[in-house]
């Protein structure tokens, strides 16, 4: 092993060692002190917005000197209102209910035993993420909430302001009396580090959350030596049936792709019924209007000379920029078929006033969020009450859609009885 491996091994696993203590401590605190150090937190990330947003500058300089896209400077740019929404979102997981120790179940059995499920919290988590620097605050707050040490590792290209922001929160830690070791940013941008987090941190991290591209999380599951939280690409499809309302699907349409298009939520793909084609036919020019490039099949096509071929891959592809993929398909049944071959299981939406189209649509797709009259920006923790997110997850284990303080808990069992014995 070469000496910058070694040194980031040691690193890292001097990392796990703090963060696996601070755990016991946080497994036990209480949650007017969690509520404390987050709101402290929010306080902090208001006081120091111009030195944030001095970090986010040199970050954004930096990018643009290696020629990063515009949907991913899009994902990296702070403002000061998207810093407020950071701060408010803080607020937000401060003031839920705490979910730690929490009675899901309860029930007594006729030998004696009085038996309770309750939420604990997992432990220690790992983040490895990209380009979004709230993405430091949100998981910071969210595995605090749960109980939970964590221990992110942020992309190079978001360095400063991510390092920013975990400064918040350490002082909102150190304001409520928490052990700082309960967040922790990973020091450096070398790829060791990452790579002994993944396959050399079995006795201390619980479970990895990956957020960021395909690449990315294909690695970590590909390496993880623990549970993985797998928040995969969002391809997200928004479909206008036969008895859409034209207005609502136009404007679903519209607001699904453009609002932002460098989140996991923007669709990514717009499929027609080939019985709602004048319906489909003005929800493209809405798009074309708005400067976004359709690359559509030979029936989008004909709606609207503007729309380009698209090639194969298109449909499938994550384009996280002003782009979208179209086609025409043979009912809620050519949809189901088009997202069970295309989609990445992330949230679908189907436009309709029928109910036993909608009905379909959710009983025979299992895409981790699945919604009807509603764009698939929605598709986010803050937007479902969870005050923040630390991504979707797309598997089918444990934690699934977003997730959120609650989904970053697992169980125990507390039985009580008065001497009872098995015979």
């Amino acid at each position: 092993m070469d000496g910058e491996t070694m040194d980031a091994r040691t690193l890292m696993r001097d990392l796990g060692a703090r963060a696996r203590a601070a755990s016991a401590v946080l497994a036990t605190a209480t949650p007017e002190a969690k509520r404390a150090a987050i709101e402290a937190a929010a306080d902090a990330v208001a006081a120091r917005e111009t030195d944030i947003l001095a970090a986010n500058a040199r970050d954004l300089a930096t990018a643009d000197a290696r020629g990063l896209s515009g949907a991913m400077r899009d994902r990296l740019l702070l403002t000061p209102e998207r810093l407020r929404g950071v701060a408010e979102a803080l607020r937000a997981i401060a003031a839920q209910d705490d979910p730690v120790g929490q009675v899901i179940d309860a029930w007594e059995r006729p030998s004696g035993l009085r038996i309770r499920r309750v939420r604990t919290p997992l432990g220690v988590i790992g983040v490895i993420y990209e380009s979004r620097p709230n993405v430091t605050a949100d998981a910071g707050a969210l595995c605090l909430k749960a109980g939970n040490a964590v221990i992110l590792r942020g992309g190079s290209e978001s360095a400063q302001s991510s390092a920013a922001l975990h400064g918040a929160l350490c002082a909102g830690l150190r304001a409520a009396g928490l052990p700082e070791d309960a967040i922790q940013l990973v020091p450096t941008t070398d790829r060791a580090a990452v790579g002994a987090m993944l396959a050399d941190m079995a006795e201390f991290i619980d479970v990895i959350v990956p957020r960021g591209g395909k690449s990315l999380v294909a690695r970590v599951q590909a390496e993880a030596r623990v549970p993985v939280f797998a928040h995969l690409e969002g391809v997200c499809h928004v479909y206008l049936d036969a008895a859409a309302d034209p207005a609502k699907a136009r404007a679903i349409a519209l607001n699904a792709k453009i609002r932002r298009t460098g989140i996991c939520g923007a669709a990514e793909c717009l499929l027609i019924d080939r019985a709602a084609l004048e319906t489909g036919r003005r929800a493209l020019g809405d798009l074309l209007d708005a400067g976004v490039e359709v690359r559509g099949d030979a029936e989008c096509r004909a709606l609207d000379p503007r729309v380009v071929s698209a090639a194969a891959d298109d449909y499938g592809r994550e384009f996280l920029d002003r782009i979208i993929a179209a086609r025409v398909v043979d009912g809620v049944g050519g949809a189901i078929a088009h997202i069970r071959r295309h989609g990445s299981s992330h949230t679908e939406s189907i436009v309709t006033e029928d109910d036993r189209a909608a009905a379909r649509f959710f009983a025979e797709l299992d895409s981790a969020i699945l919604m009807r009259n509603a764009s698939t920006q929605f598709a986010d923790g803050g937007e479902f009450g969870m005050g923040a997110e630390i991504g979707i997850a797309t598997g089918k284990m444990h934690a699934r859609g977003p997730v959120g303080a609650v989904q970053l808990t697992t169980f125990k069992y507390l039985v009580e009885a008065d001497c009872a014995l098995r015979p």
